[in-house]
């Protein structure tokens, strides 16, 4: 029997695919979203702007080829890293987990020196520019405070990807996890403590 609850039917949302910059966006209402928060610095734009012309019009391996070109720049750490402060890391994974069944059901998260991953599903009538503004906004706010710092904290469109199916769902929580072993921060996801991954028994 096909599962439909992770598939993009039946929406909820008007707003479908929209665009604020330089990334598209997919809003389809209650459906699990892959979302990528990312530091003011960790990333420079115009490489976004770049990989994304690169990738146009070669279908779904463009989309893939751009994702990894991200992917694999972001775990390499450039940037300030400040999400590397533990104090920082804590707000921010305090943050995630504040809005579970409020706005989204968080199924799994990361926070790397850099970046943020983390999978989430909408609950009813909660937009993904509400999500990440509700996480952005206070932890930005919070953050420049713990680090007596003034300025831009994140960049300002996140990367969002719909899950399309479970195989698709379960591969994404399993990226999420074990992204710092990828990077080289740890040797298995366990031991990486702002993660979802942490938490399991």
């Amino acid at each position: 029997m096909t599962d439909y609850r992770f598939q993009p039917k039946g929406f909820r949302s008007n707003l479908g695919w929209y665009d604020r910059g330089y990334i598209p966006h997919f809003d389809g209402g209650e459906i699990p979203q892959f979302l990528t928060f990312r530091l003011f610095d960790s990333l420079p734009q115009a490489m976004v702007k770049r990989w994304r012309e690169a990738s146009a019009n070669k279908g779904e391996e463009g989309k893939v080829l751009f994702r990894k070109n991200v992917e694999n720049y972001l775990d390499k750490g450039h940037g300030s890293c400040l999400l590397r402060d533990e104090r920082v890391a804590k707000l921010v994974e305090d943050s995630l987990l504040f809005h579970h069944e409020k706005k989204y059901r968080l199924t799994a998260w990361v926070i790397m020196p850099n970046h943020v991953h983390l999978l989430a599903t909408p609950l009813v009538n909660i937009e993904l520019r509400e999500i990440a503004h509700s996480i952005k906004s206070y932890t930005a706010h919070e953050a420049n405070k713990l680090l007596k710092r003034r300025g831009q904290f994140w960049q300002h469109e996140p990367f969002d990807r719909y899950i399309r199916n479970r195989k698709h769902f379960v591969s994404v929580i399993r990226y999420i996890e074990n992204n710092p072993v990828k990077a080289g921060l740890c040797l298995t996801a366990k031991e990486w403590r702002f993660s979802s991954a942490f938490y399991k028994t």
